[in-house]
């Protein structure tokens, strides 16, 4: 079907063209018959127009408009006229005016769509997922992605504004061990070999540091194979950015400098810099997590000292064995938490790893609480003291020998409760810098070190010994970029010596063998001149998400997985034909 070009977009119209001749081009939005007259509400991505069918206006044309049903795409060309007095709608931006058809075509016909194109849509994601293509056609979708475009742009914007030079890396690489599972590619030229899908292009873009390009950033498509959840896709985007002759204090300026220039730029929101700083450290035993929601109080507090001198077996025994006594003071709201909630709490607890919770509610001046005849008034006097606690709060602790799994259960409950008790403030961005990670995490399973970033961070120079004496207490050069409590971006200062690279590998338990199998090309390049150099990879996707004030990634990403990395709309992954296989040297056993 033939169709005339448009002159204006559906979103496009306003007062100042009444009385011209236009042509829209797009989809039925609605379709309304009141009083012998057809009304049309037509869409493209640019917004809605009313468009009016009037049979003492064109009868033919009326007549035909009886036959346009809800996605039918239409070219209709007519005058623009003002809306009835009373009929103006302040909601819309064309809502003043409408466009009187003159004449039409129905350019395709639509069948019956399986939901509703609207932003409330009453369908579960699996069928949303299946037709994406109609589910992009929805409004909100269509703003997120041009909220993702605009990011695009300001990202490009920025980094060509600071001298860097954006360079594509390989898609078809070396698989390295960097900590999540690769996807392999078969080759079929190399029988028995396979190339990896970058999880990200770390090694690469460290030998364009090598190669003198001090600056460089990149929009990548990164890949990994784990388990999914709602931040995380098989396929995911990240600003991947390195710099030579730099210290993670130039790093810093920089993300700061790009994260204040992307909210401003698209939600308006003003960001004080600096961003805020915590040691790893600090952030697990104020929030229990490296990447606290700081968007509400209800900080942990420490209460080893505080309880010292304690009898009571459940804070003793982790003060003996040199764990942690934390607890959270939930103001206020003591009152709202009935036996059988304080119970449910406690399973939560319980099922986060813990032994049990202890609950106290501060009233008339002291605690009360099952355990209180285990405490004297003095360490009541002191916990409350220590938790700033007055009447009507809630306060919730938990003891444990494992430093780190107590701290984390609380931040858990922490960030659970904050959620449920509504304390989050939705309209804040607070961002924050986690520093000094370790530099290595010990598996007690396999009876190793793994690295806690990836095997290409740097140790901070005072902690070099310890990779000969005590590796576990060695801290990393490395940074992350928290937002709302999502982890955003990542990154350290580089090792760019080849004799350190390889000793880190030993410690990770690669022998020289391995090292010189997987990682001899990088090595290898650290001995012709490398600078030193670090950079920092951050999510997109994540980012975007953030704006948009929404909970998953899949609503910005056009084509996403689902949580079982299945793409319902073209049932990807599929089976392979038996050619291909062959060819590929692969034979599949089920």
């Amino acid at each position: 079907m033939n169709f005339t070009k448009r002159t204006h977009t559906c979103g496009q119209l306003r007062k100042e063209h009444v009385g011209q001749t236009v042509t829209l081009n797009g989809w039925v939005d609605g379709r309304r018959d009141l009083g012998g007259m057809i009304f049309i509400d037509l869409r493209d991505r640019y917004g809605l127009s009313q468009v009016v069918f009037a049979p003492q206006h064109n009868a033919g044309v009326h007549e035909k408009a009886h036959d346009l049903r809800s996605e039918y795409v239409l070219s209709i060309t007519g005058t623009v006229q003002p809306r009835p007095d009373g009929m103006t709608n302040v909601e819309m931006p064309t809502g003043e005016i409408e466009v009187v058809v003159d004449s039409f075509e129905i350019v395709t016909a639509s069948e019956i769509p399986p939901f509703e194109i609207e932003d409330d849509v009453d369908a579960n994601e699996d069928l949303r997922l299946k037709y994406r293509y109609l589910d992009l056609r929805r409004p909100v979708l269509q703003k997120n992605l041009l909220l993702r475009h605009r990011v695009y742009q300001i990202v490009h914007r920025y980094f060509d504004e600071q001298d860097f030079i954006e360079v594509e890396t390989p898609v078809l690489m070396k698989s390295t061990p960097e900590g999540a599972r690769d996807y392999l590619v078969p080759s079929r030229v190399h029988e028995g070999k396979f190339y990896a899908l970058p999880q990200s292009p770390q090694t690469y873009k460290q030998l364009l540091m090598v190669s003198g390009f001090d600056r460089y950033m990149q929009i990548v498509k990164c890949f990994r194979d784990e388990d999914l959840r709602a931040d995380r896709q098989p396929e995911f985007t990240q600003i991947d950015v390195e710099m030579s002759f730099v210290t993670a204090e130039d790093i810093y300026r920089l993300i700061e400098g790009l994260a204040q220039r992307i909210l401003k730029e698209t939600i308006g929101v003003d960001l004080a810099l600096p961003i805020p700083r915590l040691d790893y450290f600090e952030a697990l035993e104020r929030y229990g997590s490296d990447k606290p929601d700081l968007r509400f109080g209800m900080e942990l507090v420490t209460l080893n000292a505080t309880l010292a001198a304690t009898d009571f077996k459940v804070f003793s025994g982790a003060l003996e064995a040199d764990g942690i006594i934390s607890g959270i003071n939930v103001h206020g709201r003591a009152e709202e938490f009935s036996r059988k909630k304080l119970d449910d709490l406690t399973e939560r607890a319980r099922a986060l790893g813990m032994g049990g919770l202890v609950w106290m509610k501060a009233s008339e001046g002291t605690l009360q609480s099952p355990v209180a005849k285990f405490l004297s008034e003095e360490l009541l006097a002191g916990v409350r003291t220590a938790m700033q606690a007055a009447d009507g709060d809630l306060i919730l602790i938990v003891a444990d020998a494992r430093r780190r799994k107590a701290l984390e259960a609380l931040g858990t409950l922490r960030l659970e409760l904050a959620r449920e008790l509504g304390l989050i403030d939705r309209s804040a961005h607070r961002l924050l810098w986690v520093t000094d990670f370790p530099l290595f995490q010990w598996d007690e399973e396999e009876q190793r070190f793994y690295a806690e970033h990836h095997p290409f961070t740097s140790p901070r120079t005072s902690d070099l010994p310890l990779l000969d004496t005590d590796p576990a207490a060695a801290r990393a050069d490395c940074y992350d970029l928290v937002w709302n409590g999502s982890e955003v971006g990542s990154g350290s200062i580089r090792i760019h010596d080849g004799d350190l690279q390889s000793k880190i590998f030993s410690v990770l338990g690669l022998s020289q063998e391995e090292i010189d199998e997987k990682f001899g090309f990088l090595i290898n390049a650290f001995r012709y001149g490398a600078p030193p150099h670090g950079g920092v990879a951050l999510g997109l996707d994540r980012i975007i998400t953030i704006l948009a004030g929404l909970s998953s990634i899949r609503d910005v990403v056009a084509f996403p997985k689902t949580n079982s990395a299945l793409s319902l709309m073209d049932g990807s992954p599929s089976p392979a034909s038996e050619a291909q296989l062959k060819e590929l040297h692969i034979e599949v056993r089920k």
